[in-house]
């Protein structure tokens, strides 16, 4: 049987060097983007996690990694991320879940959970707030007509 391949994206805490990225490129095949900020890699494995964690041995020590995750959501919609914490942050975090009675994977997923629909509700509430400021001053067909023109010249968007 074939091993299936996921694409895993790779986001650098700093731009790589042309030596660093010749190095890693010997080590498996990579695509970088136009500043070496961010790297694409297809890595043969079993299921997303285990290639996440294929990746991350691989590269050892080579990049310099801030996070990896699956470049596709996986069949429930999910990105997968695959972050290395330093000893003390891995201790505070391994405490905080046993303090929470959760494992720290569940830990932290509910955490980022939380903390995206906390920002989600924020932008909602400061899109509302500029929504009724621009009210204030104009009608809601005015308004209408001006986000209608705003959207079929903004580039990349697609016309209704």
């Amino acid at each position: 049987m074939k091993m299936p391949h996921h694409a895993l994206d790779i986001t650098l805490t700093r731009p790589l060097t042309p030596v660093e990225l010749h190095q890693a490129t010997r080590t498996m095949p990579l695509a970088a983007n136009h500043d070496t900020t961010h790297l694409l890699a297809l890595v043969p494995a079993k299921t997303p996690g285990k290639a996440l964690n294929r990746l991350r041995h691989r590269t050892g020590g080579l990049l310099p990694i801030d996070v990896i995750t699956t470049h596709y959501p996986d069949a429930h919609g999910k990105f997968l991320l695959n972050l290395a914490f330093p000893p003390a942050t891995h201790a505070d975090l391994q405490a905080a879940a046993d303090s929470a009675g959760q494992p720290p994977r569940l830990f932290l997923e509910l955490a980022l959970y939380r903390a995206l629909a906390r920002h989600a509700d924020e932008e909602a509430d400061r899109l509302d707030r500029a929504v009724q400021n621009l009210l204030a001053h104009t009608t809601a067909p005015h308004l209408l007509a001006a986000v209608g023109r705003a959207l079929a010249h903004t580039p990349g968007a697609t016309p209704c």
